[in-house]
């Protein structure tokens, strides 16, 4: 929105594109689910040359970088009304994956009056080339928490998940806070300001393609762009949630000025794709492609799942504690599980 409602402070080329990319999510908007796949445009070895430079004189595994270059986030919404319009109580289902081409390492589904959870612990240990405990290891006790450990999927009610973080929130001396919102006011103040920079520092450029495919480009220089765009939010902190506190420009005085290209796909007019080349902002690592991509569409629908045992939180709790005291947890099985 920030980057389409820009455009009329810019130039032709710009207005365009802008008008363009306005019109795609205004169709996005207007529908009433949405599915989205998040993805790294990478290989092994860029992956693990960008993790020596981070952290120097730590090697990302062989298998952990393999697994990540070709690791999926699939997310998936479903409303009663429009998006545009929907609140947090509207929506009616939605489903969460991550995995790769061999199958999911986790996933969450959120329908109707049930969570539904799923974990590939086989695959994990795997990927990491870490021991992870098996479902066999565990002591009957474990029960529900067993099964999760097996892979399979189990159900909890929605709302004695929502009940139990309200009771460890009191148990803890407080109460749960209301999700931090921006009043119609400061949002309009928001996206005028980030329109401002936006319209300054960003060149748009578009180009055709075969069977209705068009590519619209939006380059910036990338440290330039965040030092502006938080200089411009700044006078505006007063206003923001708690919490949100702004970097300011010795936050960012290291970060490369290298520009930054997101290309925006749109088929027909309806955006189907976003990717953001990030492979300029490695400073030492010789990196040949990176880039994070979103694709609109991809995502699977969140339905309930068949044969899902129906478990309690307190289930849970008592089955990884009782699983531990069991011996089915020791310590000296994780020493080795890679942190971040």
């Amino acid at each position: 929105m920030v980057l389409a409602g820009s455009a009329a402070c810019g130039t032709v080329e710009n207005l365009s594109a802008g008008q363009k990319l306005d019109r795609a999510f205004d169709k996005l908007g207007k529908e009433r689910s949405l599915s989205l796949e998040l993805a790294l445009d990478t290989d092994a070895a860029t992956l693990k040359a960008m993790g020596a430079e981070t952290e120097p004189g730590e090697q990302m595994p062989d298998g952990v970088a393999e697994w990540l270059s070709d690791a999926r986030i699939s997310v998936s919404v479903q409303s009663r009304k429009p998006l545009e319009k929907s609140g947090e109580k509207d929506f009616t289902a939605m489903a969460v994956k991550f995995g790769g081409p061999d199958g999911a390492l986790f996933e969450y589904r959120l329908v109707g009056d049930y969570t539904y959870v799923r974990a590939d612990v086989d695959a994990f240990a795997e990927m990491s080339g870490s021991p992870m405990p098996s479902a066999d290891e565990l002591p009957d006790s474990a029960g529900a928490f067993k099964k999760l450990l097996a892979g399979d999927w189990i159900k909890v009610s929605t709302k004695e998940i929502e009940e139990t973080g309200e009771q460890m929130a009191g148990a803890r001396g407080g109460t749960p806070s209301a999700e931090p919102t921006l009043d119609a006011g400061t949002q309009k103040k928001l996206v005028k300001a980030l329109r401002q920079v936006i319209a300054r520092e960003v060149d748009f450029k578009t180009s055709g393609g075969e069977d209705g495919t068009e590519h619209i480009e939006a380059t910036a220089p990338f440290r330039t762009l965040l030092t502006e765009l938080f200089d411009k939010l700044r006078p505006l902190a007063d206003e923001l949630p708690p919490g949100a506190e702004l970097p300011t420009a010795k936050d960012f005085k290291d970060a490369p000025d290298e520009k930054v290209t997101a290309d925006f796909t749109l088929k027909n007019g309806e955006l189907s794709e976003v990717s953001v080349d990030l492979a300029k902002l490695a400073e030492k690592a010789k990196v040949k492609k990176f880039a994070l991509v979103l694709r609109l569409g991809e995502g699977e629908q969140a339905t309930a799942p068949a044969g899902a045992t129906e478990v309690r939180i307190d289930e849970l709790m008592e089955g990884f504690f009782g699983g531990a005291a069991g011996g089915g947890f020791a310590e000296e099985e994780f020493t080795d599980v890679p942190q971040g």
